[in-house]
């Protein structure tokens, strides 16, 4: 039996009260369930930390497609974060879609208010058709407010060209390199560049300013056409291994592994590019069905 004190809780039995690390997403709702903030919170559980959110925008999407979007306002996703900080601070912050210039600058504000670490942004900017996410002015004050503040930014090949600001295909290693290297110089965090949209296997390359290396995270493509939020699981995972204490190298290969078992599930649903499934490692009674 638990009873509730002033401000804490006493178990009857002798147990004392539990501390777990904790990590924040922030980031749009995906009514499929398979990406943003429902993936953040699936994946942040799994990979054993407490999850919690501050909602960007709204989407009626599926594994087909978004027919909608409702960006909340600046103003409310302020109050969002500040509830959060304010009460179970963060261990790590993951930063996922935000479409609006003025949604950037708060979060940028507030993330510096609050002095949080270990942040990881996934700056989704480019469609999987090639098509833009967000206007040129929210991308110019995602580069110059917020990428800086990240300890690690996870761009895919696409994204990366259109951080470097100028017309230029990646298409080799070398190139991912010399793309890594301007990137996280020209912005000061350590670069993931995710290598799976523009070659055969899953290769991801980071690089870290701080100590001007290199490091490749080696990987075998899995035969999975449901990738529906492979970006958005794989940057919160490297988040809440953060959160709990290892180092951004180890966080990362860690974050890969997850992944890789969640595809490897091989969940089907829906009649497009489908979720992976994210709870492929959970056993225990209460995942039992009839």
């Amino acid at each position: 039996m638990v009873v509730r004190g002033m401000n804490s809780l006493f178990h009857l039995d002798g147990r004392t009260p539990m501390k777990k690390p904790t990590a924040l997403t922030i980031a749009g709702s995906d009514t499929s369930g398979g990406a943003g903030i429902q993936a953040d919170l699936k994946t942040m559980t799994m990979n054993g930390v407490f999850a919690m959110s501050a909602i960007t925008a709204l989407t009626a999407q599926n594994t087909t497609g978004v027919t909608g979007i409702f960006d909340v306002t600046p103003e409310f996703l302020a109050q969002e974060i500040d509830a959060v900080f304010e009460d179970i601070r963060p261990d790590a912050v993951k930063v996922g879609m935000v479409s609006a210039a003025p949604l950037i600058e708060v979060i940028a504000e507030r993330l510096t208010r609050y002095e949080a670490e270990n942040i990881v942004v996934d700056p989704v900017m480019v469609a999987t058709s090639g098509a833009k996410l967000i206007s040129d002015d929210a991308i110019a004050n995602l580069i110059a407010r917020l990428l800086p503040l990240a300890k690690v930014i996870t761009p895919n090949i696409p994204e990366a060209e259109v951080l470097l600001g100028r017309e230029e295909q990646i298409r080799s290693e070398r190139a991912m390199e010399a793309a890594a290297r301007e990137i996280g110089e020209t912005i000061g965090c350590a670069v993931l560049v995710k290598g799976g949209h523009q070659t055969a296997d899953a290769n991801d390359l980071l690089y870290d300013p701080a100590t001007g290396r290199h490091t490749w995270f080696r990987g075998e493509r899995i035969d999975n056409p449901n990738t529906h939020g492979t970006g958005c699981t794989l940057s919160s995972a490297i988040a809440a291994n953060l959160a709990k204490g290892f180092d951004l190298a180890e966080s990362i290969r860690r974050a890969k592994d997850y992944i890789s078992g969640a595809l490897a599930a091989m969940l089907d649903l829906g009649a497009g590019s489908g979720p992976m499934d994210h709870a492929f490692d959970l056993n225990g009674r209460f995942t039992e069905t009839a």
